[in-house]
């Protein structure tokens, strides 16, 4: 049985655009934190390392893995899955301290962008 070219075309754009909602998010993220550290009272320039490769690895990774599901290729699912499964593992952390306002949304993209993920076929 083969499958529909536009069918899975339209899955591909479902999860790149997914993908690069998260890209952003995970960019204003790293942006935020980069503005709080300057902000602080004190500045140490390992916390600040780490969050700019956070922000750069993070967002990169899931806008090369968007890409790669754009142009049909599926090198970026692997990652995809996995940055959505540690979201949803910090999705825990998230209801336990009481910040629904966080929880919910990012279970929602997350959730939504793992499923979609594993359900585009290759072609």
């Amino acid at each position: 049985m083969g499958q529909d070219p536009f069918r899975a075309a339209k899955a591909r754009a479902v999860v790149a655009s997914l993908l690069l909602i998260e890209s952003v998010v995970i960019a204003a993220l790293g942006i935020w934190l980069i503005v709080l550290t300057f902000k602080a009272e004190s500045f140490e320039l390992q916390p600040l390392v780490g969050v700019l490769l956070f922000a750069l690895l993070g967002s990169g990774g899931l806008a090369a893995s968007a890409i790669g599901y754009r142009r049909g290729k599926y090198f970026g699912r692997s990652p995809a899955v996995l940055a959505n499964l540690i979201a949803l593992g910090v999705v825990s952390y998230q209801i336990q301290a009481g910040l629904w306002l966080v929880a919910i949304p990012l279970t929602a993209l997350s959730a939504s962008t793992l499923v979609a993920a594993l359900r585009a076929i290759p072609e």
